[in-house]
């Protein structure tokens, strides 16, 4: 079965990332390329026999460490990053590399497979820890523990910068002035609170250039779900009361405002006022409602975040769970890259390390066992976060009882995961046997176009692999081709697999797809395969179309010269373009059709309705947001503030391109320059 654990990226294109739909993906704050390069690395070597490899070859660096703390790097022949890690003695810590006896046969590969060490200083332990943690999240060497899903975590925000605050779904870095509440554990948990909010406290959700331009109030007034104050059908004075009622439930003081809205809906029903009475009580309800769906709330832990994990089988699963102001803000299950023959405490103190990378922690920290430098650690945290934060493993109370909940979760969560990797293997292994494939796939890539009579045309690529669908590789093409016919699928595809193509050879050469991962000792061909890491070149690439659209997929990587590197295969509708008649276009067969209830033509056809929904969902908002662009946004220089001034002042863009010169200087914040400005992108298009 396909899981739905990793994030979803939408790019503008394949030549970089972009950003997604809803905005839920957090800038990088730096690139692996510049965190390197800015760090002064020592190789050390100068003077070691180049000719060493593995063991002599590290005890000929060990020589010339100091006795300090610092974070050292593992090369591999093709200078790939083996592993990263950080020492309070460089010396004493790299000495234990040097003899074969005694590791795992995990740090024994490593060792033999060494050809190069690069190694930097640091002032302290924790600044070695931070440093090798923020290196490891974007290096991913390939012996690390791996943190797979470093999606940021969602918000709620209540804007401070307005007469009227708005409340938000907010991610990403806290630019804007305002209050922020969380962090939540997913996005839909964020949507239905914000919902619920809103029934509650009638908060406005509009953007403010829509605020200022309202005449009348909108639908979510008239379904309360908004209490309008655009049009003023609430004052500001009342509307700030909601706020802080808002601001004060999400802050912890629930009861509070629970017993003063239950006093006013007596009050209102005292004085016989029954509507404005089923205003309060509608509140309640909705408040209750949020509450009902927190699960476990603890009585004693006003702030902290819970970690559990549980291994079995050869994977991993961590499981967080979230409170904050004494509500529980929902929890998320991660299942890092990590050996199996690592201790559990081990994994959750690497894990740690790189999930608070880019987090603030919470004040105390829950475990379920000592975790390693576990005293390093909590120092790290306060000193990012500013204050003191607690590592505990508590062993009685509630705090442990929140703890065993949390390893309950964990369990049920990875036993769901290996039923689905377990179903995920037989269908891939089915795969090769029906099409005839070297190898089972790791990396599956399907494509497909979306376009109404040729407007807003884009192409869609997603990737699944033993994990299921693997939503941080989707990427969405914009098409850019002057000499496409509108509606040109043959055309399209081929802009689309020349770009992918070209990028991918690029960046990673012609090597094709990377052999199969062989299992180590104790460890099952499945349990290899799902803890492979996702190669970069397809196994398998799938093509929603028949032999037209294949044919000019084979030609355009012919013209590459990978055309012997990439197994192509045509998804053709069937007659009368029914679901379970497809055609299958295989090169070197004709084509044919499976068995209507074989379980690899549901695999295929899950993949290529993936596709389709990830290509339509891409063409519908690039048309919405064509559809509602604002002429003003095509100004240099006109910013959020000034178009909400210019837009206040005449009431709309129409307005604006109508407007005189005289009038345009009126306007505050708009100074001669940029009026005459205005003036001429208006004037001069007509």
């Amino acid at each position: 079965m396909m899981d739905d654990l990793t994030p979803e990226i939408d790019d503008d294109d394949e030549d970089g990332f972009g950003e997604e739909l809803d905005a839920e993906i957090a800038a990088e704050p730096s690139s692996a390329a510049s965190l390197v390069a800015a760090i002064e690395w020592d190789d050390g070597g100068r003077d070691v026999d180049q000719t060493l490899v593995g063991a002599d070859l590290i005890a000929a660096f060990q020589k010339q460490l100091p006795n300090s703390p610092g974070v050292y790097r593992m090369f591999d022949e093709a200078n790939e990053v083996l592993y990263v890690g950080k020492a309070k003695s460089l010396k004493k810590r790299v000495a234990s590399y040097t003899r074969m006896a005694g590791h795992t046969n995990r740090i024994m590969r490593m060792i033999r497979a060494t050809r190069h060490m690069e190694f930097v200083t640091t002032r302290t332990e924790t600044e070695a820890l931070l440093l090798e943690a923020n290196l490891i999240k974007r290096l991913r060497p390939r012996f690390n523990v791996l943190m797979r899903d470093d999606k940021s975590f969602p918000y709620i925000l209540v804007s401070d910068d307005h007469e009227a605050p708005a409340i938000f779904k907010h991610r990403g870095a806290r630019s804007r002035k305002g209050s922020y509440f969380g962090p939540f554990a997913s996005g839909g948990a964020v949507g239905r609170t914000v919902a619920s909010l809103q029934r509650a406290f009638l908060l406005r959700t509009c953007t403010d250039s829509v605020y200022e331009t309202r005449t009348r109030p909108c639908l979510l007034y008239q379904i309360k779900r908004c209490s309008g104050p655009c049009t003023r059908e609430v004052s500001l004075e009342d509307y700030a009361s909601l706020v802080n009622d808002a601001k004060g439930f999400l802050s912890g003081r629930s009861n509070q405002v629970k017993q003063a809205i239950a006093g006013a809906m007596q009050e209102a029903a005292e004085d016989l006022d029954f509507e404005r009475a089923a205003v309060f009580r509608d509140r309640l309800s909705a408040l209750a409602h949020i509450q009902g769906h927190q699960g476990i709330n603890p009585h004693g832990v006003e702030e902290a975040d819970v970690f559990a994990i549980h291994q079995e089988g050869g994977l991993t699963c961590i499981q967080v769970f979230f409170f904050r102001t004494g509500q529980n803000w929902g929890n998320r299950a991660y299942f890092p890259k990590a050996d199996s023959t690592l201790e559990p405490g081990e994994v959750l103190g690497a894990f740690l390390a790189q999930f608070y990378d880019d987090k603030p922690p919470a004040s105390l920290v829950l475990l379920p066992l000592e975790v390693e430098d576990g005293p390093v650690l909590a120092e790290a945290l306060a000193t990012k976060a500013g204050r003191r934060v607690q590592i505990a493993v508590p062993r009685r109370g509630e705090k442990k009882d929140l703890v065993d909940h949390a390893t309950a979760n964990a369990r049920e969560a990875l036993g769901r995961r290996l039923a689905e990797t377990s179903s995920q293997a037989r269908l891939l292994a089915g795969l090769k046997e029906t099409f005839g494939l070297e190898q089972v796939p790791r990396r599956i890539e399907v494509f497909d176009n979306s376009h109404i009579m040729g407007t807003n045309a884009v192409g869609a690529m997603i990737v699944a692999g033993p994990q299921g669908f693997a939503k941080n590789q989707y990427r969405k093409f914009n098409i850019k081709g002057t000499d496409i016919t509108p509606g040109d699928d043959f055309g399209m595809m081929r802009e689309v697999m020349t770009r992918r193509f070209s990028r991918l050879l690029k960046e990673h050469g012609d090597t094709g797809p990377a052999p199969a991962a062989q299992p180590t000792e104790g460890e099952s061909a499945e349990e290899a395969l799902a803890s492979a890491e996702m190669p970069a070149w397809p196994d398998l690439v799938l093509v929603d179309g028949g032999k037209g659209q294949i044919s000019a997929v084979r030609k355009i990587l012919d013209e590459l010269g990978i055309a012997d590197k990439v197994t192509t295969i045509g998804v053709a509708k069937g007659v009368d373009r029914d679901a379970g008649r497809e055609r299958f276009i295989v090169q070197g067969r004709d084509p044919f059709s499976l068995p209507p209830r074989d379980p690899v033509l549901y695999f295929v056809q899950r993949l290529r309705d993936e596709a389709h929904r990830f290509a339509i969902g891409t063409h519908r908002a690039k048309r919405k947001k064509e559809l509602t662009a604002n002429p003003l946004d095509e100004i240099g220089g006109i910013g959020p503030s000034r178009k909400r001034a210019l837009l206040h002042h005449f009431g709309t863009a129409k307005a604006v391109s109508r407007a005189a010169f005289d009038d345009l200087l009126k306007v505050e914040g708009i100074s001669a320059a940029m009026a005459k400005t205005i003036y001429d992108h208006f004037h001069e298009r007509q």
